[in-house]
């Protein structure tokens, strides 16, 4: 039985999309429920755009989010001259020849197809002329020579039986005229090289499928099955781009989302098994399948991705998430003091109660990582005489108080909404904008709990509440 290898293939023409991150989590769960091999090819032949700080980027996004690939990333460019030479093979068989045609006589056969809204399709005037007729200012590009009459049938292991007219498929330039191999040239060679048994990738690569399919068969090799993902929409149904936002893997991250919930949403974005939604790594491995991918496109749902964010951070072990927290602040916030790591720690349980991100964790714990409250002026309209009042007595009653407990602080809080005729909100909403100032955030006896008594009483007879 042949071993199952797939391979991820992104060119570090800019940081790596969301649509690039899914097709390589696709083709890692595949090989490693078949207990077969992954690898990243970076394919970087265009030198103008390929620049080492995208490969480095490309490299740190899928480990980020989990993805190993076995042995070292294999590099296009370095191949170069072994798809040289299989172009001047396929010359040398038929099954490719010289065109000599100007960039002028290929602009006017566009511009004939434009004027029929026909799609372009060379000529293919060289097909059977001598070099004999070759004029001797050109250069000439190398095109393979496509099969012409019948049907090409892919059996996509996604999309099911895909036929084709041959006539359709153009004789397509593998080397430019200034020697360089083109995109299906290079690609079908590496493959055949790598020794991939499947070739995994979005629907936008169909056609590409159909011409790669044609060098194999010329040059006799054993050609590998196929697969075409629909390609990510976005919300409005359009095709997702690089130049939308929250198309990269950094997008998340700066935000706070977890490399675990990106992937388990990516997972069920276009892909399901039996009515299962939360999937740990090695049910995501054991679970997955080709059979349970959709034929249709798929829509990027911030809204899904920030509720699959939420049940992680709800349910992940305390110490876990405190550890990712930790990671996400020295990346993207200020590293929080060393003295207010613990407290922090501490309070993990409630601030993660109203969080969808890690930012919001961040957020929500700023009362406690600030030194100087940072008041919210609309908030502050709400710090009336009788609020003052409020702060001012609890103030008088928590200086008695030796040990802050809940059953040390309800009764000064119930006391205080008795003599001042009030409710929980009147007297919890003054209290929480003097700490915290913002009457929105954790419970009032969470904040309390969280600082230190003289924290405290320094924050209660802020000058600004008096």
């Amino acid at each position: 039985m042949l071993k199952v290898a797939t391979r991820f293939a992104p060119s570090p023409t800019g940081a790596l999309h969301i649509g690039g991150v899914r097709t390589a989590l696709f083709n890692w769960l595949y090989s490693k429920n078949k207990n077969g091999t992954f690898h990243l090819r970076i394919e970087d032949t265009d030198k103008e755009r390929s620049k080492d700080e995208h490969k480095i980027q490309i490299i740190k996004s899928l480990k980020w989010i989990g993805i190993e690939y076995d042995g070292d990333e294999y590099i296009q460019s370095t191949k170069i001259d072994d798809h040289i030479n299989i172009a001047n093979q396929l010359l040398m068989s038929g099954n490719a020849y010289k065109c000599y045609c100007s960039s002028e006589e290929i602009e006017e056969q566009k511009k004939g197809a434009r004027q029929k809204k026909l799609p372009y399709i060379y000529n293919r005037k060289w097909r059977d002329l001598t070099e004999a007729d070759a004029p001797k200012n050109i250069k000439p590009v190398i095109r393979f020579k496509s099969k012409i009459e019948g049907t090409t049938v892919l059996n996509d292991l996604v999309q099911g039986n895909v036929e084709i007219e041959n006539i359709t498929i153009e004789d397509f330039i593998i080397l430019r005229n200034d020697g360089t191999p083109t995109y299906n040239l290079s690609s079908t060679v590496d493959d055949h090289q790598m020794g991939m048994s499947h070739i995994i990738r979005g629907d936008d690569h169909k056609i590409n499928t159909f011409k790669q399919i044609q060098i194999y068969l010329a040059m006799k090799w054993e050609l590998p099955q196929f697969a075409h993902i629909p390609l990510i929409h976005t919300i409005e149904g359009k095709k997702l781009s690089k130049r939308d936002n929250a198309s990269t893997l950094d997008d998340y991250s700066k935000i706070g989302i977890m490399p675990d919930a990106l992937r388990n949403y990516l997972l069920r974005l276009g892909w399901s098994f039996e009515d299962k939604e939360i999937f740990t790594l090695d049910e995501s491995i054991k679970y997955f399948n080709l059979e349970g991918i959709g034929k249709s496109p798929s829509k990027l749902d911030m809204s899904r991705i920030l509720s699959m964010n939420e049940y992680y951070i709800k349910n992940m072990d305390e110490k876990d998430l405190f550890d990712q927290f930790i990671k996400y602040c020295k990346l993207f916030k200020n590293e929080i003091k060393s003295d207010k790591v613990d407290k922090i720690e501490k309070s993990l349980t409630f601030l993660r109660n109203k969080a969808k991100t890690l930012e919001d964790i961040f957020n929500n714990g700023q009362y406690i990582v600030l030194d100087e409250v940072s008041f919210n002026q609309q908030d502050m309209k709400l710090i009336d005489d009788e609020a003052k009042k409020v702060i001012a007595g609890f103030n008088n009653q928590l200086v008695k108080v030796d040990i802050l407990s809940k059953e040390t602080l309800e009764p000064i809080i119930n006391e205080l909404i008795k003599s001042n005729d009030t409710n929980f909100k009147g007297v919890g909403q003054p209290l929480r904008i003097a700490l915290t100032g913002s009457k929105f955030g954790p419970g009032i006896y969470d904040i309390i709990l969280s600082l230190d008594k003289e924290e405290i009483i320094k924050r209660l007879t802020n000058k600004k509440l008096i």
